[in-house]
């Protein structure tokens, strides 16, 4: 385990339940995670996201509207997201995509976001991350109707949903990304479903301060804590935690491919 190094693709170094950035990028350094992704969820508090990058070596960031927020944060035109695409350390785009679990903001404006995402990612070649929770449906009919108008990178974050949205992501070329909910021990319909697709298109995060994976699970999550979910990811699919960091990392790197 000491010579894999892990990439935590999705986490929220602003969050103040985290406590100092240093101090967490420096813990997970030490445990083998090596480069993070800092993740946007408001436009009026990505530039927080934005410099907590800019500060720190092989730790990157995205820029988006999270579902939740898209009610209240000013709404965003195509051009002016993909400017702020512009930065070196942006490599991704989002949190977007649909949350009928909550519905925070109205159905509709979700889905009009969501395909502005889409349009940036297309033009910009940058990965969108997609949350969606009870929104399987809607979330393949768009991204068909989306990839018809011609290809985008993307992943599907946090996954939880059905085998189905899976096999429908995966053909269409996008990726999956494990969180520390594969640990949970009512997690087994998820495992059966991951177990069912190609280590090619999976990534590993931590969503934290969220989600932390068994033995820490009810803690605040960090980026640390990925170790534990790749090695029990590992574990499940019979593989060796060197093969699944060595592969989820270059799945990162393959498809966020704007990290250094």
């Amino acid at each position: 385990m000491e010579n894999a190094v892990l990439v935590d693709s999705h986490c929220h170094l602003d969050f103040e339940e985290l406590g100092n950035p240093a101090d967490v990028i420096a813990r997970a350094k030490a445990a083998g995670v090596t480069t993070l992704q800092t993740i946007g969820t408001r436009i009026t508090k990505f530039p927080a996201v934005r410099t907590i990058a800019e500060q720190f070596d092989h730790v990157y960031c995205s820029v988006g509207i999270h579902p939740h927020h898209v009610e209240e944060e000013p709404e965003i035109d195509l051009e002016s997201l993909i400017e702020l695409t512009h930065h070196p350390k942006v490599i991704g785009i989002g949190e977007t995509g649909l949350d009928y679990y909550y519905d925070h903001s109205p159905r509709q404006l979700q889905q009009k976001s969501f395909r502005t995402h889409i349009a940036a990612a297309r033009a910009t070649g940058l990965p969108i991350i997609i949350h969606t929770r009870n929104a399987d449906e809607d979330t393949v009919s768009i991204l068909q109707e989306e990839m018809a108008k011609g290809f985008f990178p993307g992943l599907i974050h946090c996954f939880t949903s059905s085998k189905e949205l899976a096999d429908a992501c995966i053909a269409l070329g996008l990726y999956i990304s494990i969180s520390g909910i594969v640990t949970f021990k009512n997690a087994e319909s998820l495992r059966h479903t991951i177990q069912t697709l190609p280590l090619e298109r999976l990534l590993v995060e931590t969503d934290s301060p969220y989600l932390a994976p068994l033995p820490h699970r009810g803690k605040t999550n960090e980026p640390a804590y990925v170790v534990h979910t790749a090695q029990f990811l590992a574990d499940y699919l019979g593989v060796s935690y060197e093969q699944l960091a060595q592969q989820t990392t270059a799945n990162f790197f393959k498809l966020f491919s704007k990290a250094a």
